[in-house]
């Protein structure tokens, strides 16, 4: 049974949450300093956006990367890891600064006009990301044991569901963090498998770009899959959402003289999350380009169907371990792609938000965590061509990455926003330079579907 704690408003907030009544919280306080002792105490956040993004549907994209291309892409994942780090730590940022998510500050300090297309394209496309998903979820555990995946694909979402919306917060976010463990199964495919280390050693240092629209497909794919625009709302909603559950913490405005521990705390999560999402999308590549593409198989659709032609060449084991590690995966993604879509908006509308509210005080941010499982289930249930949805749902999550990235960069340098907490230099020229690479990376993307 779940421990209800009350608390007073904390002064220094944003003007949004100053009009919302304290939170009855859903964690067991704790000594703030006990709480955050040990290394492992300082990753959450971070640890868990980073392995988010390893989805089912991104597996199926490094898979087939790897498949048509062997190690020829593998230099991408080491490349886009401080782009990738960079983007996040600002997302990271904006939520432990200002207390409030991307869209609640946008909200305040922006056009609605600017919000609602950025927020409505967001659910679209986290919806579609969710049902495939879960679909991948349902068809792995049919391939290991056989049965209906449809049924699965109910259970799943309503597990995941039923977890994001009655655990106690503190609880909800340790099953998070250990579910990313679910990820080392693609460490362990990879090492099960013959690879040349010295010719994969040379691929990944130095780059080599192809020539031929395939290759710059894959390529706008793979960044495409690593910059996700539903990983900014989560972390940076995350990073408020644990000063509003801490009972000793301020956001970043209201309590200055803790800005020190807490940014390299949050630095160090991010960075070592983002680095851990990167290192296993470089694992899954390997593991695809040893075998399959080794073996001739050119062409995988889903992250299910890469588990299936795994089992005639690498064997069971390596087949068990790679359709486990889906499921595991789908377990993380599809919580945070439903409570992103919750967080933007719900803030965007001023409601109630946070996984540490008790559910009867925030009943339409719920509410939305329900229903988009709930959609993203009949999307299983009908004819929907779920390649081709999760195509479109690429090209949205592009065309909201770049007006978001370029709200986000200004706003993180104004200090109406940002008090004094505006981004370093050095994070500024990263954070434009990622912003042009995912600009490049759309104009591409365009100019292939229209070739």
């Amino acid at each position: 049974m779940r421990e209800e704690t009350g608390s007073t408003e904390k002064s220094g907030v944003s003007p949004v949450e100053a009009r919302l009544p304290a939170p009855r919280r859903r964690f067991l306080p704790l000594p703030a300093r006990r709480h955050h002792r040990g290394f492992l105490r300082l990753l959450g956040p971070g640890l868990i956006t980073g392995a988010s993004d390893d989805d089912p549907s991104g597996i199926a994209t490094y898979s087939q990367v790897g498949a048509q291309f062997g190690f020829g892409l593998c230099w991408v994942m080491l490349f886009s890891t401080p782009i990738m780090a960079a983007i996040q730590e600002i997302s990271a940022r904006i939520g432990l600064v200002t207390g409030n998510g991307i869209a609640g500050n946008i909200r305040i300090h922006y056009s609605p006009w600017l919000l609602r297309p950025i927020v409505a394209l967001l659910l679209v496309a986290n919806i579609i990301n969710l049902g495939a998903d879960l679909g991948a979820m349902g068809e792995a555990v049919r391939l290991l044991v056989g049965g209906s995946a449809r049924l699965y694909v109910v259970a799943f979402a309503g597990l995941c569901a039923w977890l994001e919306i009655f655990s106690r917060y503190e609880r909800y976010v340790a099953i998070l963090k250990w579910s990313t463990l679910a990820l080392f199964a693609y460490v362990a495919t990879a090492l099960a498998v013959p690879v040349p280390w010295l010719q994969l050693a040379w691929a990944t240092l130095l780059p080599h770009v192809a020539a031929g629209r395939d290759y710059i497909v894959a390529l706008i794919a793979v960044l495409g899959t690593t910059i996700s625009p539903y990983c900014f709302f989560w972390q940076a909603s995350q990073e408020a959402e644990n000063e509003r559950a801490r009972p000793d913490a301020r956001p970043l405005v209201a309590a200055p003289e803790r800005a020190a521990a807490e940014i390299r705390r949050m630095r160090i999560d991010t960075y070592i999350g983002m680095g851990f999402s990167n290192l296993i999308s470089w694992f899954i590549i390997v593991t695809a380009a040893a075998t399959l593409h080794a073996h001739g198989i050119t062409e995988i659709a889903t992250s299910a169907q890469a588990a299936a032609a795994l089992r005639p060449i690498a064997g069971p084991l390596t087949f068990l371990t790679f359709a486990a590690g889906i499921v595991g995966t789908g377990l993380l993604a599809v919580p945070v792609l439903a409570g992103s879509a919750a967080y933007a908006f719900g803030e965007a509308l001023g409601w109630h938000v946070g996984l540490s509210r008790m559910p009867r005080q925030a009943k339409a941010f719920y509410g939305t965590i329900a229903l988009a499982t709930v959609i993203g289930v009949v999307i299983n249930l009908t004819r929907i061509d779920p390649i081709k949805a999760l195509f479109w749902s690429a090209v949205i999550n592009g065309i909201v990455a770049v007006p978001l990235m370029i709200t986000m960069m200004i706003m993180t340098m104004q200090p109406k926003v940002m008090r004094q907490f505006t981004l370093p230099r050095a994070l500024w020229i990263i954070g434009w330079l990622s912003t042009l690479a995912m600009t490049a990376t759309v104009v591409a993307m365009v100019w292939t579907s229209l070739g």
